[in-house]
């Protein structure tokens, strides 16, 4: 018996089959292979066509399925998780009305601080755990003001996993975590926010109904079983946001447990048992996989967006032709700790939530034509992308996070043998990285969803620790000095 998952992405959409009884990863293929489109009508916006997320998820379905040679009738359940924030609406026949406004997209910002002021900031802070910021809520405010027309034709409005859940069920749902993340939750009453609802003109008949994050949300239709060749009726028993089910994959679940990704954006979430905010929402609280009104369970988020994207920036705007992304950490690896004085502000992908919304953009500082090259440009990107996520652990700890091991997957930049060196060197906390991935744990979850795992230990038994970065002590002048000069440029913004 098997179970499968899928990661909706903005780079990519992900599908994996996973062995119930060995926990194995059976077959994994993603597409596109070129990153995903985005369009970007004016600076600071962000969208994708939910079709093209449907239509790459059949791609990467067709191929694990040939991969595997398995029947359809073995899959047991479906879990699925998805890039958050995103704004996804429906009109009353299902169809889409808009392209997304995706999790990078920061037109909303105006509308949420507004929002923040007209509620009032102890109060949201307290009800929601976060400022409404450029949240899904901001974003749909958005519309009600430049798409009016539009927004009478509302029926539903989803997060990008409901969606897909949709395509394959024909029913829409959501949780609370989507809830959650979207800010519009109140932790306080259990129930949909009324400030912001009602402060955004927001109706209540927009949502979906609710369902538990693990349990049958809904089962695979004819229609959708017939363009992926599953069996109609295969449950659907888990979704949530990529954070915390990046979490989730690496059996992150209790207070004090600490996840991180590093791709496209870079994320560090930690699990706590209280409701805690940051006063001033540099780093957001979230309801985690594992939450119920009776038992607490958060996830505190430090999101850095411009992560992956820099790298990926450098590759194809400075890189030797051909170069690989291993290529360029060994090319990186030739400059010295803290690039001989380059320091690179990796904020160029839309307002940074850890600086309070602002958009500071990427800059590169310290260049000397005379003794700097291309190593050292790439090695200083590496570093400030670490030093961002130093920044946010910083407040972090303010919080109360006792921050000594960081888990992550063994992908993208946690690839490279500078970036997590650098991270645990700079952090003072030792890097784990396991053998797994979104798509991955959603399928374990899924299982969890359907009672086939009683437990998330069992889920997620068969793990696989891969390496184990230890903070680099005989260096550690050297990083932290790197750190300081990189954290003055920011002060002085």
């Amino acid at each position: 018996m098997y179970l499968l998952g899928y990661d909706i992405g903005s780079s990519s959409v992900k599908a994996s089959l996973v062995h119930v009884d060995s926990g194995k990863i059976v077959a994994s293929d993603f597409f596109p292979k070129e990153e995903m489109k985005i369009t970007a009508l004016k600076p600071g916006w962000a969208e994708q066509n939910p079709e093209d997320w449907w239509e790459n998820l059949k791609l990467a379905h067709r191929s694990v399925m040939h991969q595997a040679k398995i029947d359809s009738s073995d899959i047991r359940a479906i879990g699925i998780t998805w890039q958050m924030h995103g704004l996804v609406l429906v009109d009353k026949n299902k169809q889409l009305l808009r392209p997304s406004i995706i999790w990078c997209d920061s037109r909303a910002v105006p509308y949420g601080e507004r929002a923040f002021k007209a509620i009032g900031e102890e109060r949201a802070l307290s009800h929601l755990l976060n400022s409404p910021g450029n949240f899904t809520a901001s974003k749909i405010a958005w519309v009600k003001e430049n798409e009016p027309e539009l927004f009478e034709k509302i029926d539903k409005l989803m997060l990008p996993g409901d969606y897909i859940a949709m395509k394959l069920s024909d029913e829409i749902a959501i949780t609370i975590e989507g809830l959650s993340e979207g800010i519009f939750w109140d932790f306080q009453t259990n129930t949909l926010s009324e400030d912001v609802l009602t402060y955004y003109g927001i109706p209540k008949s927009f949502f979906p109904e609710i369902k538990p994050i693990f349990g049958i949300q809904a089962t695979v239709s004819a229609k959708a079983a017939k363009e992926l060749g599953l069996k109609v009726g295969t449950p659907i028993s888990y979704r949530a946001g990529d954070q915390p089910n990046n979490a989730l994959s690496l059996n992150v679940f209790n207070p004090g447990e600490i996840a991180s990704t590093a791709g496209t954006s870079g994320v560090v979430y930690g699990v706590l048992d209280k409701l805690h905010y940051d006063r001033l929402s540099r780093v957001n609280t979230f309801a985690h996989v594992n939450y119920t009104p009776e038992q607490i369970r958060l996830g505190v988020l430090l999101c850095i967006n411009g992560t992956g994207i820099l790298n990926s920036w450098l590759k194809r705007n400075l890189a030797l032709e051909g170069l690989s992304y291993s290529d360029m950490n060994q090319l990186a690896m030739q400059s010295p700790i803290g690039a001989k004085g380059i320091s690179i502000i990796p904020f160029g992908n839309g307002a940074e939530r850890v600086l309070e919304n602002k958009e500071v953009n990427c800059s590169i500082h310290g260049i000397n034509f005379n003794i700097h090259d291309k190593k050292d440009i790439l090695r200083a990107g590496q570093e400030g992308i670490v030093f961002s996520y130093e920044y946010g652990l910083e407040i972090m700890r303010k919080m109360g996070m006792n921050i000594q091991v960081i888990r992550a997957g063994f992908a993208n930049m946690f690839l490279s043998p500078i970036f997590t060196q650098t991270l645990a060197s700079v952090s003072g906390a030792v890097i784990e990285l396991f053998d797994t991935d979104g798509a991955t744990g959603a399928a374990r979850a899924a299982g969890m969803g359907i009672g086939i795992y009683q437990s998330n230990d069992e889920a997620f038994a068969s793990l696989e620790k891969i390496a184990v970065v230890e903070p680099d002590t005989r260096n550690k002048s050297a990083y932290r000095n790197a750190y300081t000069n990189w954290r003055k440029l920011i002060d002085e913004n």
